[in-house]
C-alpha cells in the first residue's frame, strides 16, 4: 500500500458517468425499447436522475421491467450503444495530461465493459444483469446499486492509488453522482439535472465533452 500511494502522488484520476455522460442516452431505454417499454422506463429513469426517486427504488423497479428480455438480444444492443460526442478525444486527452480514466455507472457491465474497450478507459464499475437459461430475469446486483455507491467507491480508489481530492476530476449528470462530487476538486455537471448543477464548479451544458478540457 506504501509503495502504491508513493505511485499516486503525482497520479490524477478522472471518474466519469456512463448513461447520458460517456454514452449519449441511458441504457435501460435502450434495453427497454424491444419489450415496448422504453416510455415507462425512461419515465421512471427521469425522476431518479433529478432526485425525485431514490436512486435504489428506481433501478430495482426499472430492471424487473426487462424480465423475459433474451440476454444475447440485450448484449447486442450494448455492443453499439452511442457514444457521447467527443468521448474518444476526451479521454484520449486526459490519459495524456496523466489521469487514469475510470468509468462508474449505476447501468450495466454488458453496456460499461464494450465502452471502456473502445475507449481505452483504465477501470469500469457498475452493476450486472442477471440471467437464467438465456434470458434476463429482472433482478440486477453489483457495485453501483445505491445513491450513495459512487462516493463509497471513489474514496475506496483514492485510497487504493493514493490519489488526493485534489487530484481527482468527476464528471455526471445526475442525482446518483451527487455522492461522488465531495470527493474532487474538479466537479463537472455535464448537460445535468438542477440537483447536479448545485453541487458543480464546471458546468457544460453542450454535448460535447471535449468542452471539459477547456475548463481543467
Amino acid at each position: 500500500m506504501k509503495v502504491l500511494k508513493q505511485l499516486g502522488k503525482n497520479m490524477k484520476l478522472a471518474v466519469f458517468d456512463f448513461d447520458s455522460t460517456l454514452m449519449d442516452g441511458e441504457t435501460i431505454d435502450f434495453l427497454a425499447k424491444p419489450l415496448g417499454l422504453e416510455e415507462k422506463v425512461a419515465k421512471i429513469t427521469e425522476e431518479a436522475m433529478a432526485g425525485r426517486l431514490d436512486f435504489f427504488e428506481s433501478l430495482i423497479q426499472r430492471v424487473s421491467l426487462l424480465k423475459g428480455l433474451e440476454y444475447n438480444k440485450a448484449v447486442e444492443i450494448c455492443k453499439d450503444l452511442p457514444l457521447m460526442p467527443g468521448a474518444y478525444e476526451t479521454v484520449s486527452e486526459l490519459k495524456k495530461m496523466g489521469y487514469k480514466v475510470i468509468c462508474f455507472s449505476g447501468g450495466f457491465r454488458i453496456g460499461t465493459s464494450p465502452a471502456k474497450e473502445k475507449l481505452g478507459l483504465n477501470a469500469d464499475f457498475s452493476n450486472i444483469l442477471h440471467e437464467k437459461d438465456g434470458v434476463l430475469t429482472g433482478l440486477v446486483g453489483g457495485d453501483m446499486m445505491f445513491g450513495f455507491s459512487k462516493g463509497d467507491m471513489i474514496q475506496r480508489v483514492q485510497s487504493m492509488l493514493g490519489v488526493s481530492v485534489e487530484n481527482t476530476l468527476v464528471v455526471g449528470d445526475g442525482a446518483n453522482d451527487v455522492s461522488m462530487f465531495k470527493y474532487a476538486s474538479k466537479k463537472v455537471a455535464f448537460c445535468a439535472k438542477d440537483v447536479l448543477k448545485k453541487e458543480a464548479n464546471i458546468i457544460v451544458d453542450k454535448k460535447d465533452l471535449t468542452q471539459i478540457l477547456k475548463s481543467i
